[in-house]
C-alpha cells in the first residue's frame, strides 16, 4: 500500500513537471494580451480585424515558432535573445539584442503607466471631471512616477510579492475586463442599442491612405513578448506536436480578444471621438451608463489600474535581470552588477528608474498626453523590432552554422525551406513595421514634427550606439568571478569548452533527477 502510494506520488510529480496545451495557451494569452492598445485600432471599424490578423500571421506566429526552436536548441545556456543572436553573429550583436529588450521595456513603462493614470482618474463618479483630470499632463506625470517608483521599491524586496501580485493582476486586470467589455457590447446590441460602428463597412482597409498604414504599424507591439514562452518548450508533452497547437490556439484566442474588444469599443464610441489614452475607460463608462450601472465604472478602473501595476512589477524585474546576468559575464561595468541584500539588481533598477523619469518629462514638450503616449509607443516598437530582426536572421543562419545541433522542436521535419518561409515572413513583416513606425500618424495632433522625428531618430541612434560604446570600453576586470555564464559554442579555447561541457552535464543530471531516472555510467573503454 505504501509502495503504491509512493509510486502514485512520483507519477503526479512527473506529470506536473510537463505543461499541457491548454496551460501553455493561457500563459501565452496572459503574457501578450493588453487592453490599453484597443482604442488605436477602434478607429478602423470593421477593417481593424484585418490588421490584427495580418500582424498575427506575419509577426505573432513567426515569433512564437522561431523562439521555440531557438530556446530548445540552448536549454542550459542562459541569455535568451543574447544567446540566440550571439551564437549566430557574435557577442556584440547578441548584447545589442538583449540591450534593446531592456531599453524598450524601460521606454514602455511611461506608456503603460499613462494608461494606469487614466484608469485611476476614472475612479470618481463625476466622469466629465474624470475625463478632464485624465487629460491633465501634470496629473499624469505625477501618477506615472509614483506608481513606477512604488513598483521599483517592491521589486527591490525580491520576487515573492512580485510573483503574487503579477499572477492575480493578470487575471483581474486583463482577462476579466476583456470578457466584460465584449459581453457589454453583445448585451448592448441585444437590447436594441445603436451601434456607432458600421457593420457593413469594408473588411479590407483603404491601403491607399498612408496614414492608416502608419498608425496600424503600432499593432505589432500588441503581440510583442511571445518569444518568452519559447523557454518552456522542453517542459511540454510531445513538443513537436503540442507546441504548435498551443501557439496557434493562443494566437487565435488573442486575436479574438483584440478583435471583439476593439469592436466593442467601436460600438459605443464614434470613431471621430476615439482617444488613444482615454477611450477604453470612456467605453466602459458609456456601457455602464446605458445599463444604469454607473457605480461599476470605478470598479473596472481600479481593476485596470491594478493590472497595470502587476504588469509593471513583472517587467521592472524581468528584462533588467537578463541584462544583469549578461553584465556579470563581463559585458557591463561592475557598477551595474551591484545587488542589494536580497540579491536584486539594485543599480540597474535605479538607472532604469532615472531613465523612466526623464522620459516622462516629455510631457512638458508634447502637446497632449495622447501625443506623448503615441511617440513613446512608436519608439518602443522601433527598438524591439531591431531585436526581432536579429532574432529571425539568427534562426536562419543557425540552420547552416549549427546544422548538427539537436532541435527538440524544429520548424519543418526536414530541410530548411519552412524555416526560410516562417522566419523570412517574420523578418519582412518586422522590417515593414520598422520603416512605417518612423512616420507620424495623421489622425493624432502630434504638434511639432521636429520633436517627433528628433525623438524617434535620435532615440534609435542613441540606444543602438550605446551598447557598442560600452563594449569598446570593456575590461577583463568586469567579469564577476561568481558568474556561471555558459560560453558560446564558437568559443574554442580549452577553458570555454570545459565550462560548456560542465554545463551540459549539469543540465543532463538535473533532467534525470526531474524525471526520476538514474543516469547510467558511460563505458569509456
Amino acid at each position: 500500500m505504501a509502495t503504491q502510494s509512493s509510486n502514485s506520488t512520483k507519477a503526479t510529480v512527473k506529470s506536473a513537471a510537463k505543461l499541457g496545451v491548454g496551460t501553455l495557451m493561457i500563459m501565452n494569452i496572459v503574457a501578450v494580451v493588453s487592453l490599453r492598445g484597443l482604442p488605436a485600432e477602434a478607429e478602423y471599424g470593421m477593417s481593424s480585424a484585418f490588421y490584427y490578423l495580418f500582424a498575427a500571421l506575419v509577426f505573432l506566429i513567426p515569433v512564437s515558432l522561431v523562439a521555440a526552436e531557438l530556446a530548445a536548441m540552448f536549454p542550459y545556456q542562459q541569455g535568451g535573445m543574447f544567446r540566440w543572436i550571439g551564437e549566430a553573429f557574435g557577442s556584440k550583436l547578441g548584447f545589442l539584442g538583449i540591450w534593446l529588450q531592456w531599453v524598450e521595456s524601460t521606454i514602455w513603462f511611461p506608456t503603460v503607466l499613462t494608461f494606469g493614470a487614466v484608469s485611476l482618474a476614472f475612479i470618481g463618479m463625476d466622469h466629465m471631471a474624470d475625463s478632464h483630470l485624465a487629460a491633465n499632463k501634470y496629473y499624469t506625470i505625477v501618477v506615472v512616477l509614483a506608481i513606477y517608483w512604488l513598483a521599483t521599491l517592491i521589486s527591490m524586496k525580491g520576487l515573492g510579492w512580485v510573483g503574487k501580485i503579477s499572477k492575480i493582476g493578470g487575471m483581474v486586470g486583463t482577462i476579466i475586463p476583456a470578457g466584460v467589455l465584449v459581453i457589454c457590447g453583445i448585451v448592448f446590441l441585444a437590447m436594441g442599442g445603436q451601434s456607432q460602428m458600421d457593420f457593413h463597412g469594408r473588411f479590407l482597409p483603404d491601403l491607399s491612405n498612408f496614414d492608416n498604414i502608419v498608425l496600424a504599424a503600432s499593432i505589432f507591439l500588441f503581440y510583442a513578448g511571445m518569444e518568452m514562452s519559447g523557454v518552456h518548450v522542453r517542459e511540454i508533452r510531445n513538443p513537436a506536436v503540442n507546441y504548435p497547437k498551443a501557439v496557434f490556439g493562443g494566437a487565435l484566442v488573442t486575436v479574438l480578444i483584440f478583435v471583439l474588444g476593439t469592436y466593442a469599443l467601436g460600438i459605443i464610441i464614434p470613431a471621430k471621438d476615439i482617444n488613444l489614452v482615454q477611450s477604453l475607460l470612456v467605453g466602459f463608462d458609456n456601457y455602464m451608463h446605458a445599463f444604469h450601472m454607473e457605480w461599476f465604472t470605478p470598479v473596472i478602473a481600479i481593476a485596470l489600474a491594478f493590472g497595470v501595476l502587476a504588469g509593471v512589477l513583472t517587467w521592472v524585474a524581468g528584462p533588467s535581470k537578463g541584462v544583469f546576468a549578461v553584465g556579470q559575464a563581463g559585458y557591463l561595468p561592475p557598477f551595474f552588477q551591484k545587488t542589494n541584500k536580497n540579491g536584486v539588481q539594485r543599480n540597474i533598477l535605479l538607472i532604469q528608474g532615472g531613465a523612466v523619469t526623464l522620459l516622462s518629462l516629455l510631457f512638458v514638450v508634447m502637446p497632449s498626453v495622447q501625443s506623448f503616449y503615441q511617440i513613446l509607443s512608436q519608439l518602443t516598437v522601433l527598438l524591439y523590432l531591431i531585436a526581432y530582426l536579429l532574432m529571425f536572421a539568427a534562426a536562419i543562419y543557425l540552420r547552416y552554422n549549427m546544422k548538427d545541433t539537436e532541435r527538440p522542436f524544429r520548424i519543418g521535419s526536414r530541410g530548411n525551406w519552412l524555416m526560410w518561409v516562417v522566419a523570412g515572413v517574420g523578418f519582412l513583416g518586422s522590417l515593414l513595421a520598422f520603416v512605417l513606425s518612423f512616420f507620424p500618424p495623421g489622425q493624432i495632433a502630434m504638434g511639432s514634427t521636429t520633436v517627433w522625428y528628433s525623438v524617434l531618430f535620435g532615440g534609435v541612434a542613441l540606444f543602438t550606439i550605446l551598447p557598442f560604446i560600452i563594449l569598446a570600453c570593456r575590461k577583463p576586470s568586469w567579469v564577476d568571478p561568481k558568474s556561471n555564464f555558459v560560453p558560446f559554442h564558437w568559443q574554442k579555447d580549452p577553458q570555454s569548452q570545459q565550462l560548456l561541457e560542465e554545463a551540459r552535464k549539469a543540465f543532463e543530471a538535473k533532467q534525470a533527477a526531474d524525471n526520476d531516472v538514474t543516469p547510467q555510467p558511460t563505458d569509456k573503454r
